[in-house]
């Protein structure tokens, strides 16, 4: 086979970690390297985009070191079964893409993953000597978020995290027996190992730095993880009580979902067709609610149906539905945690009302002012001029407060 150019390594390995969702997307136009963008595109040729800690957009090259893999997890793409062409960068050469890019302001930084080549040890360390050249030689400053393997030497991922800002290892399915059956070379049990080893080297770090502002860093933007809906059988419960457990146990900084995409030469027990993104789109939701809303998993499992969160309401909006004893709410009484459960108010209008109720009580017109859909939020609150009748009581409530149908197409 002949050699590839850079720039054809650059379109297989970009658009091979597109499948990837724990470097997340600023929302910019779907990505496909093969569509011909130009490589300073922020929309092919790997440009993403993901927030730093304090809150910044950056751009990101987002590449696999190679597509090989030497294990044969059935959902992947870069299995070993697989019939795709193969490429790899070598770390000096990606090293030096990453630098010729940022030097052009295509980027602010990398996340860099691959499949696993030889061995766990040997690609963790070929990972590790790009982070090195970058930080070392060339004195690179920008952001690398680095995916580990949670079978290499525990040495070297202490090292990858001393090197990155972000680590992450993938937890790939939400449940213990659906990894067994779909990729049996991987152990669950390896992988909490090491995602409490850095959890514990994260939490060392920064009580360290407490006493000594100079001590060395370790993942300063934490650890994060990524889950594949959609693939087995597991529900939407089954996959928001793992996600719910990873961040307690571990202290994760996200749990990224990502709706299975079918590959070529597929296993035959994997789905023929991808799960709604709506789907995707709800969990994350779902998830929200869970670490900013003050709701725990019995609130969630009561907003499901069936184990699975409705696709045509969203799981606050489905939660309130089926507790309607708590509600109407009085907007300019009820606490923080109770404003929080409204159907329609974010944590920014419900930090807003809480402002403006300090001035005066507030009126219907004034909650219209403060939030974004006040058709949403009416028939669960009482302000000083309203107070909802049969509406809250009405059957079809749901069908009026339900997107539209062309608000839905996201699942589709």
């Amino acid at each position: 086979m002949a050699s590839l150019s850079r720039l054809e390594k650059l379109k297989i390995l970009a658009d091979a970690a597109k499948y990837d969702a724990s470097c997340s997307s600023s929302g910019s136009t779907t990505r496909d390297s093969r569509g011909g963008k130009g490589v300073g595109s922020s929309e092919g040729m790997g440009i993403c985009h993901a927030y730093t800690p304090d809150g910044r957009c950056i751009s990101l090259l987002k590449i696999l070191m190679a597509n090989y893999c030497m294990f044969d997890c059935r959902f992947c793409v870069n299995r070993i079964s697989s019939n795709v062409q193969r490429a790899r960068f070598m770390p000096e050469d990606l090293a030096r893409l990453t630098i010729d890019f940022y030097k052009r302001n295509y980027i602010e930084g990398l996340f860099l993953s691959s499949g696993i080549i030889k061995s766990p040890d040997y690609t963790m360390e070929q990972l590790i000597e790009v982070a090195r050249i970058l930080r070392v030689r060339e004195d690179f400053r920008g952001y690398i978020h680095l995916k580990t393997i949670p079978d290499a030497d525990p040495l070297l991922l202490a090292e990858a995290g001393r090197l990155a800002d972000r680590v992450s290892i993938n937890v790939e399915l939400p449940t213990r027996s659906g990894l067994a059956k779909f990729a049996p070379e991987k152990d669950e049990t390896r992988i909490r190992d090491a995602m409490a080893s850095t959890r514990d080297q994260i939490i060392g770090w920064k009580q360290e730095r407490k006493r000594i502002k100079s001590a060395p860093r370790f993942a300063p933007a934490g650890q994060s993880t990524q889950m594949i809906l959609g693939a087995d059988g597991a529900s939407d419960s089954d996959v928001l009580r793992s996600s719910t457990d990873l961040y307690g146990s571990y202290r994760l900084k996200r749990v990224y979902y990502s709706a299975f995409s079918p590959i070529p030469d597929a296993s035959k027990d994997l789905p023929l067709q991808r799960p709604p993104l709506m789907r995707e789109h709800r969990v994350y939701q779902a998830d929200w609610l869970w670490r900013f809303y003050g709701f725990g998993l019995q609130d969630l499992d009561t907003a499901m149906e069936g184990g699975m969160l409705p696709l045509d309401i969203d799981p606050k909006l489905s939660w309130a539905l089926q507790r309607r004893d708590l509600f109407p709410i009085d907007v300019n009484s009820a606490a923080k945690e109770q404003l929080l459960r409204v159907p329609g108010l974010g944590t920014k209008s419900v930090g807003s009302i809480l402002s403006a109720r300090r001035h005066g009580r507030l009126r219907l017109a004034d909650i219209g002012k403060l939030c974004r859909n006040i058709s949403k939020i009416r028939p669960f609150i009482v302000t000083q001029d309203w107070r909802p009748t049969a509406i809250l009581d009405r059957e079809g409530l749901r069908g009026i407060l339900a997107p539209k149908p062309k608000q839905l197409e996201l699942a589709f």
